[in-house]
């Protein structure tokens, strides 16, 4: 099962970063690949993506989130994966996000990627492009500071 960790540092407060984490249907302005997400309810996505040509749909659940902290999540249909954000506090002006993404592979194509490193660059693709989108703003889009402990 592949699996992709990354870090980025980023020039903002942590609590306007986590805040704008939350904020899934604003995705698709820094993921590649990410057409449209549905937030179905307090902890239900709804993800439409289009990767190499391959468009999917799937539902994710999110298992575990405390504010500023740490927000986990696990497909519950569709392609197998399921991931972890955490932010950490550098400054009072600057914080770090760092991800962990693991999930099966299902064609031959996305086994050769992940051998590739291909989903390594993506997630940074995407890290950077959360920075640049926070960073431009300086405030968040909105925030949800609800506690979903795992079950």
């Amino acid at each position: 099962m592949p699996s992709v960790q990354k870090s980025i540092d980023v020039d903002v407060p942590l609590t306007t970063v986590y805040n704008q984490w939350t904020q899934f249907e604003d995705f698709p302005h820094f993921m590649g690949g990410v057409e449209r997400v549905t937030q179905v309810d307090d902890t239900l996505t709804h993800w439409v993506t289009s990767i190499g040509g391959v468009e999917r749909e799937f539902d994710a659940e999110i298992t575990e989130q405390h504010p500023d902290e740490r927000v986990a999540w696990k497909s519950i249909d569709g392609k197998t994966h399921a991931g972890v954000v955490t932010f950490h506090r550098l400054s009072d002006t600057s914080t770090r996000v760092m991800v962990q993404i693991d999930w099966e592979t299902e064609s031959l194509t996305e086994k050769a990627g992940a051998a590739l490193g291909f989903d390594d660059r993506q997630v940074k693709k995407d890290l950077e492009r959360f920075k640049e989108f926070i960073e431009a703003r300086g405030v968040e889009t909105g925030g949800w500071r609800g506690d979903v402990d795992h079950p």
